[in-house]
C-alpha cells in the first residue's frame, strides 16, 4: 500500500471535542490516486511508486506514451513519486480511507506562501538599529555586514534582504481528525503550508503519538468549602467515628481538659 497521497489544501476550520473544546483544523481534497509506474531496485537502483491525480487535456507525446503504458484513460496533471509497501499495480486506484485513519499522524510537505521581496526584520526577526543619538534612518537596517581586512569580504550565507516564501515546507506530525470516504476529503488538526488550492503530499508520519489522558471533567459542579457548618447528622457521624476508634472511650485531650474544668467548680 502507499505510504503517501498527493492532496490539495482547501480551507481552515475548526471542530469541538466532547467537552466544547475548539481545535484548529485543515481541510484536505484527496482524491484517488492513480498508480502511473512502479520502480524497483533492480532496474531503477531504488523502490517508489509514481502516482498521478487530476485529468490533462492535452498531454505531450512523451507523456501520452508514458501514460499508456499503464493503460490510463486519462493523462494525470500531476504526477509525483511516493514511496511504498506491499504489493500494487499500475494502474490501481488507491482512495483516501485506505493509507489514512482517524487518529493517525501525517507529515505534510508543500510549497509556502511567497511574500516577495523583504528585509532583514520581516524575513529573518531582526530588531533593528537604535532609534536615537542621530540614527533616523537605520530603524531596521541591518546593520554591519562582515569584519574590516581579515576576511575582507562578506561571509556567504549572511542574512540579508531577499525574497521571503516560496519554499518547501514540511509539517510533521499533525493528527488526522476525520476522514470522509465519501468527499474524499482529510481534516488534519492545525495548519498546512501554501494558499488555497495549493498541491501536497501527505505522508503518513514516522513519529508517534504522544501519550495523552482525557481530563474528567464532572457532569454537576461542585461547590463547596471549608467554612460551611456542619449539620447534627454529620456531627453525630464524626463522633462516632471517633469512639470506635478509641474503644467507646472519649480522646484523651477531650477528657484531660473536662477534668480541669471539674478541678475549677470544686476550688
Amino acid at each position: 500500500m502507499l505510504k503517501a497521497l498527493i492532496g490539495r489544501k482547501l480551507n481552515m476550520s475548526q471542530v469541538w471535542d466532547s467537552h466544547g473544546r475548539v481545535t484548529p483544523v485543515t481541510k484536505l481534497s484527496v482524491e484517488p490516486n492513480t498508480v502511473v509506474i512502479l520502480k524497483d531496485k533492480d532496474t531503477d537502483g531504488y523502490k517508489a511508486a509514481q502516482v498521478g491525480v487530476g485529468n490533462q487535456k492535452k498531454p505531450t507525446k512523451p507523456l501520452k506514451g508514458h501514460f499508456d503504458k499503464a493503460k490510463l484513460k486519462i493523462a494525470p496533471s500531476l504526477v509525483r513519486e511516493v514511496d511504498f509497501e506491499g504489493d500494487i499495480k499500475a494502474g490501481q486506484e488507491i482512495t483516501v480511507d485506505e493509507v489514512f485513519h482517524k487518529g493517525s499522524l501525517v507529515d505534510v510537505v508543500g510549497t509556502s506562501k511567497g511574500k516577495g521581496f523583504a528585509g532583514v526584520i520581516k524575513r529573518y526577526g531582526f530588531h533593528g538599529g537604535p532609534k536615537t543619538h542621530g540614527q533616523s534612518d537605520r530603524h531596521r537596517a541591518a546593520g554591519s555586514i562582515g569584519s574590516g581586512t581579515t576576511p575582507g569580504r562578506v561571509q556567504k550565507g549572511l542574512k540579508m534582504a531577499g525574497r521571503l516564501g516560496s519554499q518547501q515546507v514540511s509539517v510533521l506530525g499533525l493528527e488526522v481528525m476525520e476522514v470522509n470516504k465519501d468527499e474524499n476529503t482529510l481534516l488534519v488538526k492545525g495548519s498546512v503550508p501554501g494558499s488555497i488550492g495549493e498541491s501536497l503530499i501527505i505522508k503518513k508520519s514516522t513519529k508517534k503519538k504522544a501519550a495523552y489522558h482525557e481530563p474528567e471533567i464532572p457532569a454537576v459542579p461542585q461547590i463547596g468549602g471549608g467554612g460551611e457548618e456542619k449539620t447534627e447528622s454529620e456531627t453525630q457521624g464524626i463522633a462516632e467515628g471517633l469512639s470506635s476508634e478509641t474503644g467507646g472511650q472519649a480522646p484523651v485531650a477531650a477528657k484531660e481538659e473536662k477534668e480541669g474544668q471539674g478541678d475549677g467548680k470544686d476550688n
